[in-house]
């Protein structure tokens, strides 16, 4: 490799370089939170700002705040403001009306579950009407076919009655030819 000077670059001096960017960025990243674990370790200092007693820890003020005068804000833990959070636990109003907020959530998820429940009974209502339709349907068309098997079979039963009858009659009339001289499809000529 060349340089734009007209020098060479030296491969170690860029190994070094890059080694020492590199410790660097590590020690940017995570030097903070490892400073921190260090302190909150070598000072023997809990993440809590007072203890089960109630007295401030070493080294931490006491919990001086007027909660009435300060607004309430929802922030993730990691951003809130522990003493505040606490002193706000302790007051009356602010437990009130939590819990009043709570209770409108809770009514307001029990309204929209009621009214899921109603949208989903109407539609097994509407589905239900649409079968019964369907089955009276169904009924009315198995009604015809049954009504129109009897018709038939009634027709049949005629059928085989006038069958039996010309059957009845054919063998009256073939006796009757018989006795008169005629065989099998042969007449006697009558001279």
């Amino acid at each position: 490799m060349s340089v734009p000077g007209g020098g060479a670059l030296n491969p170690r001096l860029v190994k070094v370089v890059l080694v020492v960017m590199g410790l660097g960025i590590a020690t940017y990243i995570l030097g903070p939170p490892l400073y921190w674990h260090l302190v909150e370790a070598l000072l023997g200092r809990s993440s809590s700002y007072a203890t089960p007693s109630g007295a401030a820890a070493a080294g931490c003020p006491a919990c001086d705040c007027d909660c009435s005068s300060l607004p309430l804000l929802e922030m993730p833990e990691e951003l809130s403001n522990i003493s505040f959070t606490d002193c706000a636990k302790h007051d009356p109003e602010v437990n009130e009306e939590m819990e009043k907020n709570f209770t409108d959530l809770l009514s307001e998820e029990l309204k929209l579950r009621e009214t899921d429940a109603v949208e989903n009974q109407q539609r097994a209502d509407v589905t239900l009407l649409e079968a019964k339709k369907m089955a009276s349907q169904y009924q009315k068309e198995a009604d015809k076919c049954n009504s129109g098997m009897e018709t038939c079979e009634e027709a049949r039963e005629r059928a085989e009655a006038a069958l039996f009858e010309q059957k009845r009659l054919t063998a009256m009339w073939e006796q009757r030819a018989r006795q008169r001289g005629w065989k099998d499809g042969r007449v006697k000529a009558q001279a």
